[in-house]
């Protein structure tokens, strides 16, 4: 069984409801008749009757649940719970109403805070930005999670490294430049989330263009720095580094290049230095190698919110919210 199909299967044995709030967007609706035909999960479409009946014709979406901001009981509630936990940042009541009725992502992050739904997918037509500021602003971090971080679930074929070809690539989409600290965090958070998804032990490679000190320059000690604070904070988890990515994953060069690292030529968690390397990896991976790429899938948020990439296919949402709901499974575990 693929990866994907495992999630998949993982998610119908105990099925969470999951907001998809860009209703304006064709690959919604056919990607909500595939999740609920094959029963992974319930589904929130947000809108306009009407609006999503247009957008939806030629797909069979009766079994999703359609809120309409402009005429639901729950809208007064939200205005009213939204102030609420805005009142430090002066939200008024006009304010609130109209980030509601306009951005369907504060409605769809309303719907999870008040525990009406276990998670939100978006990113189909808007960016990373719209996408995880209500979540931050409304759901907020996990507790005792250090920052919010993005990666994306790579499943490479006929691929003999990682766990069988499938690795996680981190941060691949939202952390630009981060401090020793927080790479040690994205490290953390990654190994926990490989855990989780794949059900394997994960084996974490904190990436660079030097192994063990081949090469001298900043980049390169903000790596060694992170690896140290990841080891210190984090000994649940193997983590090592720096190591160039053939060292990290490929046996015969770990040999050569890192022969006491309990890492190199057996990782499966690949986190890179900065957001420009995580990013081209995970399109090089993708493009070159015709790798799976479910992402970005955030970590550290309170509640599931994941991000799509614009490009996505259906058959790209359908996994990010399978994936969406064994994380809302997990929820309530921590």
């Amino acid at each position: 069984m693929s990866f994907i199909d495992n999630i998949k299967e993982r998610a119908k044995k105990e099925k969470k409801t999951i907001v998809l709030p860009e209703t304006m967007d064709r690959r919604i609706m056919e990607a909500t008749e595939k999740i609920l035909k094959d029963d992974i999960a319930n589904i929130i479409l947000i809108g306009k009757e009407e609006d999503i009946e247009e957008k939806g014709k030629g797909f069979d979406i009766s079994k999703a649940t359609i809120i309409n901001p402009f005429t639901s009981p729950l809208t007064d509630e939200f205005i009213e719970k939204l102030v609420e936990i805005r009142k430090n940042k002066g939200l008024t009541h006009e304010a609130a109403k109209k980030l509601l009725l306009e951005d369907y992502m504060y409605y769809a992050c309303m719907l999870v805070k008040t525990g009406k739904a276990d998670g939100v997918v978006s990113g189909a037509c808007h960016s990373t930005a719209n996408t995880l500021r209500p979540a931050l602003q409304i759901i907020k971090t996990k507790p005792g999670t250090m920052l919010v971080s993005a990666f994306f679930l790579m499943v490479v074929p006929n691929c003999n490294y990682g766990e069988h070809g499938t690795f996680i690539f981190a941060d691949s989409g939202l952390e630009q430049n981060p401090t020793p600290e927080r790479l040690a965090a994205i490290a953390a958070s990654s190994a926990e989330t490989f855990q989780l998804l794949v059900q394997k032990e994960p084996i974490v490679a904190m990436l660079s263009h030097s192994t063990m000190g081949s090469a001298s320059h900043p980049d390169v000690d903000k790596v060694i720095e992170a690896v140290k604070i990841a080891k210190e904070n984090y000994p649940q988890y193997k983590i090592d580094g720096e190591l160039q990515l053939d060292a990290a994953i490929v046996p015969e060069v770990a040999a050569s290049k890192a022969p006491h690292s309990p890492v190199a030529g057996r990782a499966n968690v690949l986190v890179f230095p900065d957001l420009d390397a995580g990013n081209i990896g995970y399109k090089l991976v993708q493009r070159l190698a015709k790798a799976e790429a479910y992402g970005p899938v955030t970590q550290g948020i309170a509640a599931p919110v994941n991000d799509l990439s614009r490009g996505c296919s259906a058959d790209d949402i359908v996994g990010v919210v399978a994936i969406t709901a064994v994380q809302a499974q997990n929820k309530k575990k921590v």
